[in-house]
């Protein structure tokens, strides 16, 4: 009610102008003043978010090198940011400023659509790695419903927004034809979603090591010694239903040579062990464990056989087997490598994340991204 509705639809500065109308000269300067430093806090907030893609996209092997590197001193990327505060007074000088906020909504609309689109593709690859804080409600409807709006916000944006948009995109697609060619090969969550469909293994896993980077560094994963034990421990995935003794001897033979011990004295500690008192803690997951002779000596084999290995006639056939040989010296952390298999198999989704795997090395992901108890050394 402050003003008339030609006066408003004509004035750049509304809120300044209202302000003027109520306190004066001096209500306007103060606002105007406030109005300013909001622009200057908004305008060097998005150069610093900005200056963020072409960081991630150099480190994705998208872009240059020097775009991922960061000053010493602040603890910024500085030749990034240097480069979105150029482009942007570069597209401020040559776009005027309808064209400029209509170009710049258009890419945020096509931004969030693309979003969207990952939020739905990421859920539905059924990737073990994947594990969101936040789940979206009323899937998949309210994606649906996101995508739908954003399409129509879309198309009114007008005919020279979407072609200037338009040419940003075939310019970055010819950039990724020429610079980045086959440096960046990743694996999509889509091929996943086309594994599911088919059942057909196709090779690489990139993109499940690169969620778990992301899950270590959003949870805060301190890397301890056991950590580093799983990273190198050998992992066997059995196909076929198979003997107890058969099963001991493939472990016997796999760490045999780095134990610098005789896989049959193993195989014959293993079986001893196990007529002592069954290692089998509850249906289907086994942790056979020995001590043996020597120092500094302690290895760890993650074993996983779907059919099953039969360990007692009193518990299900085992499909998850954590075997842990050590010295004596070496008590303290083989206590501490129980307790922490102890606290991964107690996760309620275990079970079935185990038989889900599809490979060695989202087994490995599993034992390493579980949330447990970390001591550092």
């Amino acid at each position: 009610g402050l003003l008339e509705g030609d006066e408003f639809a004509h004035s750049l500065t509304p809120i300044s102008t209202g302000t003027h109308k109520i306190f004066g000269t001096v209500g306007g300067v103060i606002m105007a003043f406030a109005a300013i430093l909001a622009f200057v806090s908004t305008a060097n907030a998005g150069i610093l978010a900005a200056s963020r893609f072409p960081m991630a996209m150099s480190r994705d092997q998208l872009l240059p090198e020097f775009f991922a590197e960061v000053n010493k001193r602040f603890n910024t990327p500085h030749f990034s940011i240097i480069f979105t505060g150029i482009f942007m007074i570069v597209v401020i000088l040559f776009l005027n400023l309808e064209n400029l906020v209509k170009v710049a909504s258009t890419m945020k609309i096509i931004l969030f659509i693309f979003v969207i689109l990952a939020c739905i593709i990421m859920r539905e690859s059924r990737i073990l790695n994947y594990k969101p804080t936040f789940i979206s409600p009323l899937y998949p409807w309210l994606p649906i419903v996101g995508l739908i709006a954003y399409g129509f916000f879309l198309y009114s944006m007008g005919s020279v927004a979407l072609l200037v948009t338009g040419g940003f995109i075939l310019l970055s697609i010819l950039w990724h034809k020429i610079y980045v060619g086959e440096k960046a090969m990743r694996k999509a969550a889509l091929i996943h979603i086309v594994e599911r469909v088919t059942a057909k293994e196709i090779a690489g896993d990139s993109l499940g090591a690169e969620l778990r980077e992301i899950l270590e560094e959003r949870d805060e994963i301190v890397e301890d010694r056991f950590d580093r034990l799983v990273k190198e421990s050998e992992i066997i995935d059995i196909g076929k239903q198979i003997t107890l003794i058969d099963f001991f001897k493939i472990v016997a033979k796999k760490i045999a040579e780095p134990l610098n011990i005789d896989a049959r004295q193993l195989l014959d500690s293993f079986i001893a062990r196990e007529e002592d008192s069954t290692t089998e803690i509850r249906p289907g997951l086994a942790i056979p464990h020995i001590t043996i002779d020597g120092e500094h000596k302690f290895e760890l084999v993650i074993a996983r056989c779907e059919a099953g290995i039969n360990f007692t006639q009193d518990l299900p056939p085992v499909y998850a087997a954590f075997i842990l040989v050590g010295s004596r010296d070496e008590r303290s952390f083989h206590l501490r490598a129980l307790s922490a298999i102890a606290q991964i198999t107690q996760d309620v989704d275990f079970d079935k994340n185990w038989l889900r795997a599809k490979n060695i090395e989202e087994l490995r992901d599993i034992v390493l991204l579980a949330k447990r108890h970390r001591k550092s050394a």
